[in-house]
């Protein structure tokens, strides 16, 4: 098989699920990973059995990611391009009192930061082999600090990961991207945001296929992509 493979965490919905069917549509097989088996199922089925895995993996957790990977590799034979999407979200999350209980706390960190960074380890010893892409989701909310946020402070994270990563990834063939979408219409919006001028899920998968057809000579390093009318 000649024709590219991606893999996309957080598949089974919003941004992930989005960007499967673009890239699909585009000519990639996909490997698509959430931590429930079944919610990936049904999208599988719809892009086809051939062109589509679906895979049952929590990031944050090592064999986990792995197996997914190896999974990907067993069936298509290679691996092209890596959509480390996979990512929870929360309102006002105060660091004194009030808002989230910090026991929510751990699955945001483990989710967001941790479970990006073995999805990078897991897949950039396969992008090395075939001069491949990484891609990580980020968000507007990891440029400008969001009051009371440990959500907005595991995106400045993923921005660092991503920078450090495309410094480590030089000499190697391999890209990567930052995609870091503003208001987005997915399940994670608070109150709120939904009153607040949104983009669609597909705006940003646009955006990462618009990163991972660009030529091998061309490296996309960051795209900010917000609705019109957001203010920050």
């Amino acid at each position: 098989m000649t024709e590219r493979v991606l893999l996309v965490t957080g598949a089974s919905r919003g941004i992930g699920a989005a960007t499967a069917r673009r890239a699909v549509a585009a000519g990639f097989r996909v490997g698509l990973v959430a931590r429930n088996p079944g919610s990936v199922g049904p999208l599988a089925a719809e892009l086809g059995e051939e062109r589509a895995l679906p895979l049952a993996a929590d990031v944050a957790d090592w064999p986990g990611i792995s197996r997914a990977v190896e999974a990907v590799l067993a069936r298509f034979g290679r691996l092209d391009a890596v959509f480390a999407n996979a990512g929870i979200g929360m309102g006002v999350s105060f660091f004194g009192d009030g808002g989230a209980e910090p026991e929510r706390w751990r699955e945001l960190v483990l989710t967001n930061v941790y479970g990006a960074a073995l999805t990078a380890r897991a897949t950039l010893p396969a992008l090395a082999e075939s001069g491949g892409h990484l891609v990580l989701t980020g968000s507007v909310a990891g440029r400008y600090p969001r009051k009371g946020s440990l959500y907005s402070a595991t995106k400045w994270a993923v921005s660092g990961m991503a920078a450090g990563i495309r410094e480590e990834a030089v000499g190697t063939g391999v890209r990567v991207t930052l995609v870091q979408p503003g208001i987005t219409d997915t399940d994670i919006l608070t109150d709120e945001q939904k009153r607040k001028p949104k983009l669609e899920a597909d705006d940003v998968a646009r955006a990462v296929l618009y990163a991972l057809e660009q030529p091998p000579t061309v490296d996309v390093n960051e795209i900010m992509v917000r609705p019109t009318g957001q203010v920050l």
